[in-house]
C-alpha cells in the first residue's frame, strides 16, 4: 500500500477479521462444550428417569420382569410401553447380563447391542460414563450405564446413550452461520475502516494541500491552520509553522545579504571599469599591458553582468522589482531584439529569422523586462548553435494569450537536465562554465522565468540532444487583476 489511508484500512479490517475469528472459534468451543453437557445432562436424565419409574413400579406392582415363551426374562408388557417414550438408545439388564429391554427406536445391529452391553457396570460397581464408537461402521454414542436398586433382584444395570450428531448438528449450524457472517463482516471492516482512516486523515490532506502551495522562498510567509485541539496532527501543523518561520528569516536574512552585496559591489566595479577603460586608453602601452587590461575589462564586465542579474534576483525574491507596464507592441520589442541578434549570430556564423503577424500584437508589459527576456533567450540559442545553425523566434497570439518561441538548431539539452535548467547558478555540464567557449553565469534562464510569470505568464522548454532547444513564452493579452 503506497497510502497510509490504504495501510490503516488493512490493518483495521485485519484486526476486525481476527478479531471475528477469535471470537467465532471461542464461540464454537464454547458452544461445542456446552451442546455435549446439555447431552450428557440429557441422558443422565433420562437414566434417572427410568430408574424412578422402574422403582415406582415394581413398589405399585411387585414383579416387573417376566419370562417369554422361550424362557428369556423379559419386561412386562405395560413397563415396555412406558419405556418407548424415552427419546434416545435404553438398555436394561438383569444380574445375569441377560437384556431386558432395548429400544426398539434404534436402528442398532446385534453385535452393537451387544457392544453397549459390555459396557453396563457389574452388580454393586456404580455408574460409568462415556463415548463409544459402534463397530462396524456405527454411530458415536455419548451413554451412562449405571446399577439398578429398588426395582427388583432380577435387575441388573441401564444404560442410556444418544447419538452424538445430536449434538454437533447446533455446532455446525453455529458455524454456517459465522461463515456467512464473516464474510459480511468483512466488507463491512474494510468500508468502515475506509471511512475511518479517511476522516483521521483529513487534516494531513490538508496540511499536505497547503504545504504544497508553499513552494518557494517567496511564499514562506503563509502559515498552516493549527486545530483546537493539540492532538499529534495539532502539534505537526504547530512544528511546521515553526519550521517555515525559521525558513522564512533564513531567506529573509540570504536575500538581504544578496542585495546588500550585490548593491555594494556596484560601485567599485564601476570604478574599476572606468579605470580600466581609461588605462587602455593610455597611449605607448606594450601590447602584453594591453591584452592583461583587455582581459580585466572582460572579467569586469562579466562581474558586472553577474552582480547585475544577483540584484535583479534578490529584489524578485524581496516583492521590491517593481514593474513598468505599458501597452506595447511586441513587435516592435522583438525587431530590436533582432538586430542584437544579428550582431551575435553573425559573429557566430549562426543565420537569425523573425516571423511576426502582420497586425500589431499590442500587450500589457515592462518593456524593458521583456526585451531582458528575448535577449537572454537569443544569446543562449546563439551561445549553444554551432556555426552554420540557425536561430527563428517567432511571435503569434490565439484565444487571449500571445506565444514567443524562440528555437535554435544546436547541440541540446539531455532530458535529464530539463528539470533544472531555470535553477539558479545551474549548468547543464562542465563545457558550460563561465570559463569555457560558451561562458555564463547560469542565471539569465532564472531571470527569464522570473519575468515571465511577473507577467502572468509561463515558459517553458522542448530540447533533444543534437536537435536543437526551443523555448515558449505564454503571455496573457490583458494585465492580471
Amino acid at each position: 500500500m503506497q497510502t497510509i489511508r490504504g495501510r490503516l484500512t488493512v490493518w483495521y479490517s485485519a484486526a476486525l477479521v481476527l478479531t471475528l475469528a477469535a471470537f467465532a472459534m471461542v464461540l464454537y468451543v464454547a458452544r461445542r462444550r456446552a451442546s455435549y453437557d446439555d447431552l450428557d445432562q440429557r441422558i443422565r436424565s433420562e437414566a434417572e428417569l427410568t430408574a424412578a419409574i422402574l422403582g415406582e413400579s415394581y413398589r405399585a406392582r411387585g414383579a416387573l420382569v417376566t419370562y417369554d415363551s422361550t424362557g428369556k426374562p423379559a419386561l412386562v408388557a405395560d413397563i415396555k410401553a412406558v419405556l418407548e417414550a424415552v427419546p434416545d438408545y435404553l438398555l436394561i439388564t438383569a444380574q445375569d447380563g441377560e437384556i431386558l429391554y432395548s429400544s426398539s427406536s434404534a436402528s442398532l445391529t446385534y453385535q452393537q447391542v451387544v457392544q453397549l452391553r459390555k459396557l453396563t457396570p457389574p452388580p454393586l460397581s456404580g455408574r460409568t460414563a462415556g463415548t463409544v464408537r459402534l463397530e462396524p461402521d456405527g454411530p458415536e454414542l455419548r451413554y451412562v450405564a449405571h446399577i439398578v436398586s429398588g426395582a427388583g433382584p432380577r435387575f441388573g444395570s441401564l444404560l442410556v446413550a444418544a447419538d452424538v450428531r445430536t449434538a454437533e448438528l447446533a455446532v455446525a449450524q453455529l458455524l454456517s452461520t459465522l461463515l456467512l457472517i464473516v464474510p459480511i463482516g468483512l466488507i463491512a471492516a474494510i468500508l468502515v475502516g475506509s471511512w475511518i482512516a479517511r476522516r483521521a486523515l483529513e487534516p494531513v490532506d490538508r496540511i499536505i494541500s497547503e504545504v504544497r502551495e508553499i513552494t518557494d522562498g517567496r511564499s514562506l510567509h503563509r502559515r498552516l491552520a493549527e486545530p483546537m485541539v493539540k492532538d499529534e496532527l495539532g502539534r505537526l501543523a504547530e512544528t511546521l509553522n515553526q519550521m517555515m518561520t525559521r525558513l522564512e528569516r533564513s531567506f529573509a536574512a540570504l536575500r538581504r545579504f544578496t542585495a546588500d552585496a550585490s548593491h555594494e559591489l556596484k560601485t567599485p566595479l564601476t570604478v574599476l571599469r572606468s579605470g580600466v577603460e581609461r588605462a587602455i586608453t593610455t597611449p605607448g602601452l606594450s601590447q602584453d599591458t594591453l591584452a592583461t587590461l583587455e582581459e580585466t575589462l572582460q572579467e569586469i564586465k562579466r562581474m558586472t553582468e553577474l552582480v547585475e542579474a544577483l540584484l535583479t534576483l534578490a529584489r524578485a525574491d524581496e516583492g521590491i522589482a517593481p514593474l513598468h507596464r505599458e501597452p506595447v507592441d511586441l513587435r516592435a520589442i522583438l525587431e530590436e531584439a533582432r538586430e542584437t541578434g544579428d550582431l551575435l549570430a553573425e559573429q557566430a556564423g549562426v543565420q537569425m529569422e523573425l516571423a511576426t503577424p502582420p497586425e500589431p500584437v499590442i500587450v500589457p508589459v515592462d518593456a524593458s523586462r521583456i526585451r531582458q527576456l528575448i535577449l537572454n533567450l537569443v544569446t543562449n540559442a546563439v551561445k549553444y548553435t554551432p556555426s552554420g545553425g540557425s536561430v527563428r523566434m517567432q511571435l503569434g497570439q490565439s484565444d487571449g494569450r500571445v506565444t514567443l518561441t524562440v528555437a535554435d538548431t544546436g547541440i541540446g539539452i539531455a532530458a535529464g537536465d530539463l528539470p533544472h535548467i531555470f535553477d539558479r547558478f545551474w549548468r547543464a555540464d562542465s563545457a558550460r562554465t563561465r570559463t569555457g567557449e560558451r561562458p555564463g553565469a547560469g542565471l539569465g534562464l532564472a531571470i527569464c522565468k522570473w519575468i515571465a510569470e511577473a507577467h502572468g505568464g509561463t515558459i517553458e522548454v522542448q530540447s533533444r540532444p543534437g536537435r536543437g532547444t526551443t523555448f515558449t513564452v505564454t503571455l496573457p493579452k490583458e494585465a492580471a487583476g
